[in-house]
């Protein structure tokens, strides 16, 4: 009979607890709505989908992302991702025959351009076909508002 008792009175107190959790209010803070301005984000003078050459590539694995508006406001990077889709060559082990194979490499960032140990390592291995992509770029506003800004993605031709 005890422990029956015990098991009503604990379901008793983890009911009772949940309902004082849910009825509690003025926890949520309303947040105005706001629509973030039209940006356009750049490695150099490329935007997303831009392809080039080689050298062009190594040039600007190096610099900082820009994110502007219509009146070339710059807004300041929070935060952002950047991916380093690397090719490389593996053989295949049923038919003995190297084939080409990508592997991936990616972190998160508060500050651009990337840590000079990435940039250096990227300069040194960079080819034809790998692709630098920066993502969940995240800038603020005048008023310190985020908001994100539009991927930036560039492969090497």
């Amino acid at each position: 009979m005890n422990i029956i008792l015990r098991y009503f009175l604990c379901v008793f107190l983890l009911a009772a607890g949940a309902n004082v959790f849910a009825q509690q209010t003025g926890l949520v803070t309303k947040v105005q709505k706001f629509k973030p301005p039209v940006v356009k984000s750049y490695l150099g003078v490329n935007q997303n989908g831009a392809q080039v050459t080689l050298t062009e590539g190594m040039q600007l694995i190096g610099l900082p992302i820009k994110v502007v508006d219509a009146t070339n406001h710059a807004y300041p990077i929070d935060s952002y991702q950047f991916l380093y889709k690397e090719k490389g060559m593996r053989r295949n082990v049923e038919t003995g025959k190297k084939e080409t194979s990508f592997s991936i490499v990616s972190d998160r960032f508060k500050e651009s351009p990337i840590p000079k140990v990435w940039i250096n390592n990227i300069k040194d291995r960079l080819q034809k076909d790998e692709e630098i992509y920066f993502f969940d770029i995240v800038v603020t506003d005048k008023e310190g508002r985020k908001f994100f800004a539009p991927d930036l993605k560039i492969t090497i031709k």
